[in-house]
Parts: structure tokens; C-alpha cells; sequence
């Protein structure tokens, strides 16, 4: 056997063995978060967008742990997405994967940052919303590919929280 044969066989061999560890994290990742509650469902009919940008979807992690990607659903998928805001909620609609909606009382609080989950950009680079799913304080990042749009989404989510506590009082909540 030659050495290229040879070299070749076990870099094959090392790519297999690497691509299984990756699977088996994965797969434990899941088994871990399987105590995840479901999303909540999009409403039917959301009100006009205020605020809505085309970009990628970075992530959602445990909030403060930008490196604990959740697996579970789909929120761990990096993917294009459009995020508009709504006086529901805010609703990142990501073509070939589910979209996720987080109503307007489960969002806690939006920031800039320079990343997050393995996506790192310039000072202030993606917008953070964090959001509660049940008792579970979750991080999710969005990159627009405009930078003007940033600040716009920033506005808007600072608006939706702020009015979230009196829009909830005047419904009876």
C-alpha cells in the first residue's frame, strides 16, 4: 500500500470518526433539552409589522450562555429569516424551517452584541431579543444584512416591551 492510499484511508477514517462524535453531541444536546416547551403557534392574524428586516436567524442559546445552543425544535439552525414586529409579538419566519413567534409579553429585553453560538461580527453586530419559554430564559440573535435596519428593530423591540405591561393591564391580564 502506498502512502497516499494510506494517508488517505486514515483521513477518511478521522473525518468519519469526527462527523460521529459531532452526530453523538447532537443527540445527547437533544436528549438534554427535551424538557423544552413548545413554541407558542403564530396567530392567526398578526396586526401590521412596525418594525421588519431580512437577515439570518443566528440562534437561540440559554440566556447568558451564548455558547449553550438550544438543539430542540429547530431554534439551534442557522438560517436566513425575515424578523418583523408586531404589537403580538415578534416573528422570525424562516423559509425551510419553522417559524418562531414570541409573543410580546414573553420578551424581556433586546441589546446589540458581537455575537453569539458561533457567529461573530463587528461591536454591536446582532440584535439579542431575550424571551421566556415557560421557566426558561432563552437568547435569540439576528443579523440583519442591513446595518440601517438595525437600529430600526432596536426602536421597535424597545417599544413593544415598553408598552407590553400597560397593553396587558388595559386587556385585563
Amino acid at each position: 500500500m502506498d502512502t497516499q492510499l494510506l494517508s488517505a484511508a486514515i483521513t477518511v477514517g478521522l473525518v468519519v470518526v469526527i462527523l460521529a462524535m459531532i452526530g453523538l453531541g447532537w443527540r445527547n444536546r437533544l436528549r438534554r433539552q427535551s424538557d423544552v416547551e413548545r413554541l407558542p403557534e403564530v396567530p392567526q392574524h398578526l396586526s401590521p409589522a412596525t418594525a421588519a428586516a431580512e437577515g439570518q436567524y443566528v440562534a437561540t442559546t440559554t440566556a447568558g450562555d451564548w455558547l449553550d445552543r438550544i438543539a430542540v425544535q429547530g431554534l439551534g439552525i442557522r438560517t436566513n429569516a425575515e424578523l418583523s414586529i408586531h404589537a403580538e409579538g415578534v416573528l422570525f419566519d424562516r423559509p425551510g424551517a419553522a417559524p418562531v413567534f414570541i409573543p410580546r409579553a414573553a420578551v424581556t429585553d433586546s441589546r446589540q452584541a458581537a455575537g453569539m453560538a458561533g457567529k461573530f461580527v463587528e461591536k454591536d453586530g446582532l440584535l439579542v431579543i431575550s424571551w421566556m419559554l415557560g421557566s426558561r430564559e432563552l437568547d435569540t440573535g439576528f443579523r440583519s444584512r442591513r446595518s440601517a435596519d438595525q437600529q430600526l428593530l432596536l426602536q421597535a423591540l424597545k417599544e413593544l416591551t415598553s408598552a407590553a405591561p400597560q397593553a396587558d393591564a388595559d386587556s385585563g391580564k
